[in-house]
This record gives C-alpha cells, sequence and structure tokens, in this order.
C-alpha cells in the first residue's frame, strides 16, 4: 500500500459511522496513526477496536473541550498532522434544488 504523502497522524472530532469511519478505516490501513472525538465515546469502540484508534470524549461546541481535546491528543497520539472537523448538516432535495443560503443558516 501506498502510504499518503508526509502524514502520521490524524483526528478527526465529531467522528462516527458514515464518512468519517470511512476516512479512519483508509487511513489506518495506510499506516496513519488515528484518535477519534465524539461526544459519546461508547459509540466510537466497534471502529477503534477495528482501527486501533484512540479515542477521546470532546464536544466541539465547547471551546473549552476543544482545547483540552487538543492538549490530550498531542499527549496520548501525538501532534496531528491532519484534524478533520467532520461536521454535517442535510438538506432534502436534489443538489441542484438546494438554497446554499438556507443551509447556511440552518448550520449550528
Amino acid at each position: 500500500m501506498v502510504k499518503l504523502l508526509f502524514y502520521t497522524i490524524c483526528l478527526i472530532l465529531r467522528a462516527w459511522s458514515g464518512l468519517s469511519a470511512s476516512l479512519a478505516r483508509l487511513l489506518t490501513a495506510r499506516g496513519i496513526k488515528m484518535g477519534l472525538a465524539a461526544r459519546d465515546v461508547n459509540k466510537l469502540k466497534p471502529l477503534a477496536d477495528r482501527t486501533g484508534a484512540i479515542v477521546f470524549a470532546a464536544d466541539a461546541s465547547k471551546p473549552s473541550d476543544v482545547k483540552e481535546l487538543f492538549a490530550r491528543a498531542d499527549s496520548e497520539l501525538g501532534e496531528p498532522d491532519v484534524v478533520v472537523y467532520n461536521a454535517s448538516s442535510r438538506v432534502s432535495g436534489s443538489l441542484a434544488s438546494v438554497d446554499l443560503v438556507l443551509v447556511g443558516q440552518s448550520m449550528p
């Protein structure tokens, strides 16, 4: 397998199933050390078991949690080369019919 550039450590905030889980599996398969952060770390157990990721409890909407997360990640994981913030918002309808102004207003 090809290693992705020079990255060695990745931290994913708001990790869960779907896109962030796929990314975690892909990157760990390529030798990148992984950290996963979410409010509920119990939901991350299956993914962490599969990838060997270190899990961190953090609410990304709270600055104090984010500050503590990065301090813990640096200490327990190493300083991340890549950080992914997996924020999501869903709007129903076709891509062509989505009003981007309304999408932006509905995001936290």
